[in-house]
């Protein structure tokens, strides 16, 4: 299992390094507070037609592994195949074009913004 920081799955809010108290882990958080996450939760829709699951790996326009799949799904209310993946935040921006590999294929997605469904306000 890989581990991640709150910052990495986009909760820094509720992250307060500023107090006084200490707790375990405290001194990363700040550090990567101050110069940012390497890695990224980013939402992903696939492109061409394939579904991500848990494992897959997430490669870059350059081939370069840089991220896995966290969890995925074919979405019935969207109607389109999603995921989350865990990859450099460098490629985390939204509109970037990824390729994750399902089975012998590597297929297109692209990040998109999360929550994937917001519930309409009636």
């Amino acid at each position: 299992m890989t581990k991640r920081s709150a910052l990495e799955a986009g909760l820094g809010f509720a992250v307060k390094v500023n107090k006084e108290e200490d707790f375990i882990g405290k001194t990363s958080l700040q550090e990567e507070k101050e110069n940012g996450p390497t890695r990224k939760l980013a939402g992903l829709e696939m492109v061409e037609k394939g579904i991500p699951r848990t494992g897959y790996e997430i490669f870059n326009e350059n081939h370069e592994q840089i991220g896995h799949i966290t969890s995925g799904t074919q979405s019935p209310t969207l109607k389109k195949n999603v995921g989350l993946g865990l990859i450099n935040a460098e490629w985390a921006e939204v509109g970037t074009t990824l390729y994750v590999q399902i089975r012998k294929k590597r297929l297109k997605a692209k990040v998109i913004k999360t929550p994937f469904y917001r519930r309409s306000k009636s």
